[in-house]
């Protein structure tokens, strides 16, 4: 074990994983992440708390996933390059494994084009690459980017992004196959929504052997309405919505039960994909669904891990 994280153990034992998204408030408000953090106790195995998403600031990711783990729950912390320099970011990572935070999920960032703030300068003086890298010599070797030994190393099990729907196709596994390199040891993909293409990504993930050096968890996505599902595949590069399930939305009299029927679908779908090891439901602004998606899924109760009682 990288970490002792309960992510990890779920991942190593064979269980197939569930990790949910809890979003910041655009406050100091902590009770936002305690109203979520209690309301999805026991529907997942951890939580994502995002950094500045959409590059609007919002409270921070560490202070975030803090909370949480001061609740008895297990963040993600995701931590992107867009707005901080390698002394920040491994400043950032040191006090996160200082408060207990044991998954890290290493990204590139929005742009700040796409924010509140287009006028503010980013950084990326690390790509999401390098970034990894970087936590993983913390981790493993005790040393910092500039060569510099700690006495205390972060115990942290490292998470990337992946785009299985982007262009060029082949290069989306290649990219991955850097990031496992570079020391990633789990997965969260884009929201899968097309089946069929993610079937042909985790294909070809498999023959070059990534399904047996990283976790690959399913990002999926309840839409809220027709009118969303058709602006995501429109105008979201990357984002591939069939035709299909924009008329189910539509033409749905119950959207929430539609959303809910949708994302369960999907689900079961990816789970009999070889290689899948779980499944991250990003429910983005719509936390309270998550409950009702784990159960109709069949993921609910999460299955208990060393040393700990089940979750429930």
């Amino acid at each position: 074990m990288k970490s002792g994280s309960r992510l990890e153990k779920v991942l190593a034992a064979g269980h197939f994983a569930v990790t949910a998204e809890i979003g910041p408030p655009k406050s100091c408000d902590p009770g936002v992440i305690r109203r979520h953090g209690e309301r999805l106790r026991g529907y997942a195995d951890a939580f994502n708390v995002t950094d500045n998403q959409t590059a609007i600031a919002r409270l921070s990711s560490v202070a975030g996933s803090a909370i949480l783990a001061g609740m008895g729950l297990e963040p993600v912390m995701q931590m992107t390059c867009r707005d901080r320099n390698r002394i920040g970011l491994q400043s950032d990572l040191l006090g996160a494994a200082a408060l207990g935070i044991k998954n890290v999920l290493c990204l590139t960032g929005d742009h700040q084009s796409f924010g509140n703030h287009p006028e503010a300068k980013n950084v990326y003086d690390l790509d999401s690459i390098q970034l990894i890298r970087t936590l993983k010599d913390m981790r493993d070797e005790g040393r910092f980017l500039c060569g510099d030994e700690m006495k205390v190393r972060p115990a942290i099990f490292i998470g990337c992004a992946a785009n299985p729907f982007a262009d060029p196709f082949e290069f989306r596994v290649a990219r991955l196959e850097k990031k496992a390199a570079a020391g990633a040891d789990f997965v969260q993909t884009q929201c899968v929504l097309d089946i069929e293409r993610f079937r042909q990504f985790m294909e070809l993930a498999e023959k070059r052997g990534l399904t047996r050096r990283v976790h690959i968890m399913a990002g999926v996505m309840p839409i809220k309405s027709g009118r969303m599902a058709r602006y995501m595949q429109k105008n979201v590069a990357g984002m591939m919505v069939p035709e299909e399930v924009c008329l189910r939305l539509e033409q749905s009299e119950d959207l929430k039960q539609t959303a809910v029927e949708l994302v369960v679908e999907q689900i079961q779908a990816v789970r009999q994909i070889p290689g899948v090891a779980g499944v991250h439901i990003m429910a983005v602004a719509w936390e309270e669904i998550v409950p009702i998606i784990v159960e109709r899924a069949g993921l609910y109760p999460r299955p208990a891990v060393p040393d700990e009682q089940p979750a429930g």
